[in-house]
């Protein structure tokens, strides 16, 4: 069978077997079946597509879930000494008990299957819509059928300057549990918000979360994605800017045998930044691709784009970056660095970056290096009384560092350092 035969009929199967729900708002009805046909039309992804040609998504649209096997530790969950609203998702299905109160000054938050519901709302601009709207440059199927079906998640408007984070936690107690999570977030002119996201969240986890920013806005967003080792993800982030806004996301990946996150960045507005973080840790049959797409659109605006990937045993590790700048947009500034540490002759880091401009005034440059650790660096550290073991997790951590200085808030920060300090810890030499 031709390839494009199967996909086609793999993704007839797919929406066959994951119905959209009902009873919802004609709205989101419709944006439902528009979702599903654009993934219809665009077919499963395989791994003849280009941007799919370093990872084979075949796990990731099994018939069902993989049994994944759960991770105990009595270690403090990452970021719960920090002060947040804890929303809870057990196996990718909301626990309001185990959750605070839906209150947060400056905020309003709402279950996305409520949102759905109701006839006239603010969510019916964004759900689907960010989305859809990627789909012309790239065609990210996943996220399609993600809008689709996903009835798990949260509406969140911002209407000014929240004091404290949102906090999503993602706790598992299956082994073949397989959630669908959609967040629809809009932060009003000069509002400013701050998401946190921690945990193993399923066996299988397809996440999407839409981001409106308008003018003046900041939403800052830091995840670590953690130690079950035979997880599966996907997620994407739709983040949309208006003029002077701002958008830092950060993401730590340790372990999981295969994981694909985008970022697609759409700048609308002039003198707006967006930054771009991540760091993965793999050691054995671990998978991590990075998939990064930034439209500049309007002009003096701001990208960085900061992946770092440390890789053992015969891990692998991909990075796909681009930066589009269309002709409007005059005086952009895009930046782009991705490198792989590789400490062993097995691991493999496979990267592909890119540039498209179409403006005469611009400052676009990236950068792609991989290697071992640095001999004299080591030499130093061990000639200086440092076991060899601990001269490499200093390195480790070093170079890794780059990506997470990206992360605002100090405290956060350091939590993320600290569990980096731990993997490396466990998995040394």
């Amino acid at each position: 069978m031709a390839v494009p035969a199967q996909k086609f009929d793999l993704a007839a199967e797919i929406l066959t077997a994951l119905p959209a729900p009902a009873g919802e708002a004609g709205w989101a009805s419709a944006a439902r079946g528009a979702a599903a046909k654009r993934f219809a039309a665009m077919g499963a992804p395989h791994r003849r597509d280009e941007y799919w040609k370093y990872t084979d998504p075949a796990r990731l649209l099994a018939s069902q879930a993989p049994v994944a096997a759960r991770i105990s530790t009595d270690e403090t969950p990452t970021f719960a000494e920090s002060e947040q609203l804890r929303l809870v998702f057990v196996d990718g299905v909301f626990d309001p008990e185990r959750s605070d109160a839906l209150a947060l000054e400056g905020c309003e938050i709402q279950p996305l299957a409520e949102a759905l519901r109701t006839d006239i709302h603010w969510a019916r601009d964004i759900f689907g819509v960010l989305e859809a709207r990627s789909q012309d440059a790239v065609h990210r199927p996943l996220a399609a059928l993600n809008t689709a079906h996903a009835t798990e998640g949260f509406a969140i408007r911002v209407t000014g300057r929240v004091k404290k984070p949102v906090s999503f936690i993602y706790e598992r107690r299956s082994d073949a549990a397989d959630a669908f999570l959609h967040h629809v977030i809009r932060l009003e002119a000069g509002a400013d918000l701050t998401v946190i996201e921690a945990g193993p969240a399923a066996s299988r986890l397809s996440s999407v979360m839409e981001i409106d920013i308008a003018d003046g806005a900041g939403f800052h967003h830091v995840r670590t994605q953690g130690r079950d080792h035979e997880r599966l993800a996907y997620t994407a982030m739709f983040s949309r800017l208006g003029e002077k806004s701002t958008f830092k996301s950060f993401t730590l990946t340790a372990n999981g045998r295969l994981t694909r996150n985008e970022q697609i960045v759409e700048f609308a507005g002039a003198e707006a930044v967006a930054h771009v973080a991540g760091a993965c840790l793999g050691d054995g049959d671990f998978h991590h691709d990075d998939t990064v797409f930034i439209t500049h659109g309007a002009p003096d605006c701001e990208s960085r784009q900061v992946y770092k990937k440390v890789l053992r045993n015969g891990a692998v590790g991909v990075f796909q970056g681009k930066i589009l700048v269309h002709s409007i947009a005059q005086r952009t500034d895009g930046y782009q660095i991705s490198q792989g540490l590789l400490l062993d002759e097995d691991s493999q880091f496979l990267t592909k970056p890119e540039l498209e401009i179409y403006a005469d005034d611009v400052k676009c440059s990236h950068g792609a290096t991989c290697g071992a650790v640095d001999e004299e660096a080591l030499f130093y550290l061990t000639s200086r009384g440092v076991p060899r073991g601990e001269a490499t997790d200093l390195l480790v951590l070093a170079f890794v560092d780059e990506a997470v200085a990206e992360i605002e808030d100090e405290e956060l920060a350091a939590d993320v350092r600290d569990q980096l300090a731990g993997w490396v810890a466990r998995h040394r030499t």
